[in-house]
């Protein structure tokens, strides 16, 4: 299967830039429960005992309504940079990969958004770290009070390799990830028994629904890993 990569040119690069900060910041806040809930289970501290209705529970008791955003701005201030180098890296790979005809392969563009991902994970992953700690720590003693805080915290007592822990989980958990995309890309064309050029923006977002829950349930246990990694030894003062 080949796809056509277009310039759209109704918007400027950092309007393009812009768009995808901003839809990103909205879908980060509007989503940030579930975040919290997700981490909090993938961590395993006190809250998560009793499954995922309870925990939402738990975490109000404790913490209220603000705790459903403890780590939001860390996440926030991340999407940026990453949103950046994302769009920058893709462009340039696929780019380099197209034929003259603008065509490129559907396993080379997915390729080339999991390298884009990486690239731009690399940049911002102390950032990622901050937010873990910051979500997953114990709120009636918190360790960390902010964003620069808990960096600089981090970076005092642990050292610059602390930011990055983890940070080969997702390098690692881009493989099953890339493959969840194109496996499930591939089988569209025979999920709508029609080629993908004539799909609506409904099957598209449908599309992007299911290739987005395959991915992220191939590359979970990767990312799991990754989030007892990244809270380190504070691990034993969360619970």
């Amino acid at each position: 299967m080949v796809v056509s990569v277009k310039n759209d040119t109704r918007l400027t690069s950092s309007q393009s830039f812009l768009c995808a900060g901003f839809a990103g910041l909205f879908s980060k806040t509007i989503t940030s429960p579930l975040e919290v809930v997700k981490i909090k289970s993938q961590v395993g501290t006190f809250h998560c005992k009793g499954g995922f209705l309870q925990t939402f529970l738990v975490i109000h008791q404790n913490e209220g309504l603000r705790g459903f955003w403890k780590g939001n701005m860390a996440s926030c201030l991340r999407l940026f940079p990453y949103t950046a180098v994302h769009l920058t890296t893709y462009r340039k790979i696929v780019h380099l990969h197209m034929d003259e005809l603008g065509f490129i392969s559907q396993w080379r563009a997915i390729f080339a958004g999991g390298l884009a991902g990486v690239a731009a994970a690399l940049l911002t992953y102390p950032l990622e770290v901050v937010e873990t700690r910051l979500i997953a720590q114990n709120c009636r003693q918190p360790t960390y009070i902010g964003v620069a805080h808990t960096l600089s915290k981090i970076y005092r007592n642990e050292g610059l390799p602390a930011l990055y822990r983890g940070f080969s989980l997702t390098v690692l958990g881009a493989v099953p990830f890339s493959v969840g995309c194109y496996a499930v890309y591939m089988s569209l064309d025979k999920l709508w028994q029609e080629p993908s050029f004539r799909f609506t923006p409904l099957q598209n977002f449908i599309n992007g629904c299911i290739a987005a829950g395959v991915a992220q349930t191939l590359s979970y246990p990767f990312e799991t890993v990754k989030r007892k990694m990244q809270v380190g030894y504070q691990q034993a003062v969360l619970f």
